[in-house]
C-alpha cells in the first residue's frame, strides 16, 4: 500500500525540523498556527509513513578531519556484500549501490592520516572482487551538510522560517577538540537528535545542566548540526542520482555556486580527481533527470563533461 501524499502542513513541519531538529513542538505549533497535539500527531505520522528521523550529525571538518568519496567497482554479485561491510564501519557516513549493480559509492571521514592510509592504500585496494577504485577528497563544499535539501521546497513563509531558525553558529578558527563527554553526547544524538535532556544526561553520566551546556556549545561551534532523514518518494523525488562534472578550472567556483541554487541538488562539492565537481541529485523521474543534465547543466559554459549514475539503494544514510 502506498503512503498517503504529504500535504502543506507536513511539508512545513519537515522544513521546520530541518531548520531546528530540536525545536519544541509547542514553538513549531505556535509559528504554524496549529495546536501542539496537531504537530505531535503529524510528526508520528511522518515517522510511520515517510520514515522521518532527526539525527545529530557531526561536521568532521570542524574537527580537522578530511572527507572523501570513494568509488568502488566490483565483480558481479559482490557489490551488496561489500556495501554491507562498509556500512558497518564507523568512519563511513553513507554507502550507496549505484546503477548497474556493480559500483559502490561511499563517503568516509577517517579520524586521522593513519586510518586514511590504512583504508585507502591497503584495505580497500586488497578487498577481494574489487575491480576498480577511485578516491576523491572533498575540497570545497557548495551545498549540503547543515544546508539540507528540504529548505529548497520553500514550504515555510519567510516570516515562519525566520521565527524557527536557531541562532547562527559561530565556529572557531581552530579545529575543535572533543572530550569523552562530548563524544558520548554526540553518540546519543546520532541515535536520536531529539533525545530529551534527561536521556542525554544519562548517556554522558553528567547532570542535565552540563548536558544542556555541552549541547549548546557543540551547536554554536558548528561541530553538531541536526539532519532530517526521510523517504524521498512521498515528496515526489523518486530518482536519486549522482553527477560527476569535469569543469574548466577557471569556472569551477562559478559553476559550484550556480548548481548550489538548483532545486535538484542536495549536495555539491569540489573534489580531487579527473571529475572536479560532484553533485547528489533528487529528481522526480528519469525524464526530469535527463532534462536537468541536458538543459540546466548543459547551459553552464565551463562544464566540459558530465557522468551520471543512478542510486539504486542507499545502504547507509548519513549518520555522523
Amino acid at each position: 500500500m502506498s503512503s498517503p501524499p504529504l500535504d502543506a502542513l507536513d511539508l512545513k513541519l519537515l522544513q521546520a525540523l530541518e531548520l531546528d531538529g530540536r525545536a519544541p513542538f509547542s514553538r513549531i505549533a505556535q509559528v504554524l498556527g496549529v495546536s501542539d497535539q496537531t504537530v505531535a500527531r503529524r510528526y508520528r505520522r511522518l515517522r510511520a509513513n515517510a520514515r522521518l528521523r532527526v539525527t545529530g550529525t557531526t561536521d568532521r571538518g570542524r574537527l580537522g578531519q578530511e572527507g572523501w568519496i570513494v568509488r568502488l567497482g566490483c565483480s558481479p554479485g559482490a557489490a551488496v556484500s561489500l556495501a554491507d561491510a562498509l556500512a558497518r564501519r564507523p568512519d563511513t557516513r553513507y554507502v550507496d549501490l549505484m546503477s548497474g549493480g556493480s559500483e559502490v559509492v561511499c563517503g568516509i571521514t577517517p579520524a586521522d592520516r593513519r586510518q586514511r592510509d590504512e583504508l585507502l592504500l591497503e584495505r580497500l585496494p586488497r578487498t577481494p572482487r574489487v575491480t576498480s577504485m577511485s578516491s576523491h577528497c572533498l575540497l570545497r563544499p557548495f551545498y549540503g551538510g547543515s544546508l539540507g535539501w528540504l529548505r529548497k521546497i520553500s514550504a515555510l513563509a519567510p516570516e515562519e522560517e525566520a521565527a524557527l531558525r536557531p541562532p547562527a553558529a559561530d565556529p572557531p578558527e581552530e579545529p575543535v577538540v572533543l572530550d569523552p563527554t562530548d563524544e558520548a553526547l554526540l553518540a546519543a544524538l546520532r541515535r536520536d537528535g531529539r533525545a530529551p535532556l534527561a536521556e542525554l544526561a544519562s548517556a554522558t553520566g553528567r547532570s542535565e545542566d552540563v548536558a544542556r551546556r555541552r549541547l549548546a556549545r557543540l551547536r554554536r561551534s558548528a561541530v553538531l548540526y541536526l539532519t532530517v532523514e526521510y523517504a524521498h518518494e512521498p515528496l515526489g523525488q523518486a530518482v536519486p542520482a549522482m553527477c560527476w562534472l569535469t569543469v574548466a578550472p577557471q569556472g569551477l567556483a562559478e559553476v559550484g555556486r550556480a548548481v548550489a541554487t538548483h532545486p535538484e541538488v542536495s549536495f555539491a562539492s569540489a573534489v580531487t580527481g579527473r571529475a572536479n565537481l560532484v553533485l547528489s541529485l533528487l529528481c522526480r523521474t528519469t525524464d526530469h533527470l535527463y532534462g536537468y543534465v541536458t538543459e540546466r547543466l548543459g547551459a553552464l559554459e565551463a562544464v566540459v563533461s558530465v557522468e551520471t549514475t543512478l542510486v539504486l539503494r542507499r545502504v547507509k544514510a548519513l549518520t555522523h
